[in-house]
């Protein structure tokens, strides 16, 4: 698992790792080049598996990918996530599965989520999922 020795870790969603490995400068890159300065990036399972789905992935991209920690998937996950999914369907809201696997994911670590997709604002919303203040789009 990721950390520093103050404990804390930040998930990079995979919205805001593309656009990092495109080098763009907005400010979830920028928390991104922070997070993993200060030792506190990690990623979800789901968002490396969406990573390594790029066809155009360098071996350079892909090592640099494996050395970033991966939050665990802690006990009772799955029912967890399938838990949320019900519980946004109730509120109205439609979102894809990986979203909901990488929500889930933060709220089990605590893990506030670096992000430029506006999805993730009704797991804000509904479950209290954390988003870091000043990502793109999602303000």
């Amino acid at each position: 698992m990721a950390g520093n020795a103050g404990g804390g870790v930040i998930c990079a969603d995979t919205s805001s790792m593309v656009a990092y490995f495109q080098g763009e400068r907005e400010q979830d890159v920028e928390f991104v080049d922070r997070a993993l300065a200060d030792h506190m990036l990690a990623l979800a399972p789901v968002s490396i598996t969406e990573l390594l789905s790029n066809p155009n992935l360098t071996p350079k991209m892909e090592g640099f990918i494996f050395r970033i920690p991966q939050l665990e998937i802690k006990r009772g996950y799955w029912e967890r996530v399938g838990n949320l999914r019900a519980k946004m369907f109730r509120h109205s809201f439609r979102h894809k599965l990986a979203d909901s696997l990488i929500a889930q994911t933060c709220l089990d670590h605590a893990a506030p989520l670096i992000t430029r997709d506006r999805d993730f604002l009704a797991f804000q919303k509904v479950a209290g999922l954390r988003i870091l203040p000043g990502t793109p789009h999602v303000q």
